[in-house]
């Protein structure tokens, strides 16, 4: 069965392609418009999978998305009619448009797009999973036969955490939340409150590990932890259940946390001190929800999906503090995720499939020929040698060794939003100078943000207090006390490192490199963080030159094509084009 899932109008827009419930295509949409998180209906993406082989209109059998229409305009609909008439402002135009748009006209608007976009007069048999439902279906390809499944996030379409028992080819719920109850929503809101844009808790993630508790013990009041497992949102704090993303807080939060931050303004030590009472607040709640869980069922695995899955220390806490064996986090946690899991929920859970795959790595995405890279280097004149892959390996891990910084640009794109070995920025974890030069060089972004170790497997007890692989850069554990002036660059202020464990079998070449790296230096060890700046992670070759030539990294390989080549004429063209289109761009990693 081909099932092609599709999410529109909503956060990370894009689609997937399972057949007989495995990924063969996976898209967000932002990788192609080159807008980060945008809610713009995937026809790039389709496009992109109609052109390159990946789907054929004809041979779809089903059609799925991760949110089920008539479920939320239920939900938001009942929030009106009990705080009416202020909840109204549900319906204005800055308001979430996923949830105008299913209160007004359901899925019409998206079947007339597909129609269109597919060049169909009649769609196949067309489903709308609950969104929850499709975070946790993620559960059909983990390792695990049976587990426990935690699922938070913002808001789905009739909860904002749900908790379920997987057992083969099944999940049941066994307990969710009110959808304003939400420990997402308070980390977005206090993220506004503290001057960031949307989509940027992960650096309120890092700015809290520079904070103090001052505020720690009244923070604790905002979320109450209950039996079995269970919170509660204290809402006299905040409105967003009658304003929604107008008016989230209410007077008392701002008499006992401080008025809002500017962006512009600098961040002092009482907005680290708040975002350390919310990053705290927020990991022992989940510690709780996660125990609570395991009482009822006393599972030996858990999987963790959802936007607060995002949150990698929360998960080492989880994996540290509780009485899990193994925790598993997928590489597309967020709703980048949510149309694989649509299309898994309706394989295994409505139709009762049996499973037989396992998701060992992320790299569901497009590829770039060579004719294409080769393309690439000559528009922008840019002179690259073609090395044999031990000759490429051993060159790379030289210069890496000797400080310079690598743009690594190999095969399939991931999905997810971390960038994960094949559209990487690498460097030297031994040298603390590095952080400072990416962030200020490169990513320019601000300077306390960390940046994440890739470690070969068979090493990573080693330099990490971590008991099981992290594949997915999903864990913050500490880092190893003899470690910490072996790869300062990697260890952020508290002496966590937010990790991604490096299997041969998953990425050679990716492990390759940094296993010849181990072998100049000793230490097989490499900083990764995403290939962009300020933009959606690269996804073509043309796009990866033209990071490279607006920012100071020194060297760019493209397969198996080097260059430290640089001309004037070449970076000025380059940052002239990224200038246009800066006023889309949103955070990023």
């Amino acid at each position: 069965m081909r099932i092609l899932s599709i999410a529109s109008e909503t956060h990370d827009s894009g689609i997937a392609i399972v057949e007989n419930g495995k990924p063969v295509l996976v898209i967000e949409e932002e990788r192609l418009c080159r807008i980060k998180h945008t809610q713009r209906f995937p026809e790039a993406s389709l496009a992109a999978a109609i052109e390159g082989g990946w789907l054929q209109p004809g041979e779809i059998d089903a059609i799925v998305t991760p949110w089920n229409a008539a479920v939320l305009r239920k939900t938001f609909l009942k929030a009106i009619l009990r705080n009416t008439p202020s909840s109204l402002n549900l319906l204005r135009p800055s308001a979430n448009t996923a949830q105008r748009l299913s209160i007004v006209v359901l899925n019409q608007w998206l079947k007339y797009k597909l129609t269109r976009a597919l060049g169909l007069q009649k769609l196949p048999p067309f489903y709308g999973v609950r969104h929850h439902h499709a975070h946790a279906a993620i559960f059909f390809v983990s390792p695990f036969e049976e587990a426990n499944v935690l699922v938070m996030d913002g808001y789905g379409d009739d909860a904002a955490t749900s908790t379920y028992v997987g057992r083969g080819s099944s999940l049941e719920r066994i307990w969710q939340s009110d959808v304003f109850n939400s420990l997402g929503m308070i980390y977005t809101f206090v993220t506004g409150h503290l001057g960031f844009r949307d989509f940027e808790e992960g650096t309120v993630m890092a700015l809290a590990a520079h904070g103090d508790d001052r505020y720690l013990d009244r923070f604790r009041d905002t979320i109450r932890l209950v039996d079995d497992g269970r919170y509660d949102v204290d809402m006299s704090y905040f409105k967003f259940d009658r304003y929604a993303f107008l008016k989230p807080f209410s007077e008392k939060f701002f008499t006992t946390f401080g008025p809002a931050r500017h962006h512009d303004e600098p961040v002092t030590d009482h907005h680290k001190a708040l975002a350390r009472a919310l990053q705290v607040r927020i990991e022992e709640v989940v510690v709780h929800v996660a125990r609570g869980l395991h009482a009822r069922n006393r599972s030996r695995h858990l999987v963790v999906s959802g936007g607060v899955a995002l949150n990698c220390v929360a998960n080492a806490r989880i994996l540290a503090e509780t009485d899990y064996e193994h925790v598993w986090v997928p590489p597309c946690a967020s709703d980048t995720g949510a149309p694989l899991g649509a299309a898994l929920w309706l394989h295994h859970q409505r139709n009762e499939q049996p499973r037989d795959f396992t998701l060992t790595h992320p790299f569901y995405g497009l590829e770039e020929s060579e004719e294409a890279i080769r393309a690439a280097l000559d528009a922008a004149g840019l002179a690259a040698e073609r090395l044999d892959d031990a000759t490429l390996f051993a060159r790379v891990a030289r210069d890496l060794a000797e400080g310079r910084i690598v743009g690594w640009f190999q095969g399939r794109f991931e999905m997810g939003p971390r960038a994960l070995g094949n559209r990487s920025i690498l460097a030297d974890p031994r040298r603390l100078a590095t952080k400072d030069r990416i962030n200020a060089r490169i990513k320019y972004r601000e300077s306390f943000r960390p940046f994440a170790p890739a470690v070969l497997v068979e090493h990573a007890q080693e330099y990490f207090e971590i008991a099981q692989d992290d594949p997915f850069m999903t864990f913050a554990p500490r880092v190893r006390a003899d470690k910490l002036d072996v790869i300062p660059a990697a260890v952020h202020i508290d002496g966590t490192a937010r990790l991604q464990t490096v299997d041969r079998r998953a990425n050679p070449r990716y492990y390759a490199v940094i296993e010849a790296f181990g072998r100049e230096t000793g230490v097989p060890v490499l900083i990764n963080t995403s290939f962009n700046r300020q933009e959606p992670i690269v996804s073509t070759a043309r796009e990866a030159v033209s990071c490279y030539l607006r920012t100071e990294m020194d060297v760019l390989v493209l397969g198996n094509f080097y260059t430290q080549s640089r001309n004037a004429e070449s970076q000025a063209r380059a940052r002239t084009a990224f200038a246009v289109r800066e006023e889309n761009l949103v955070g990023g990693e």
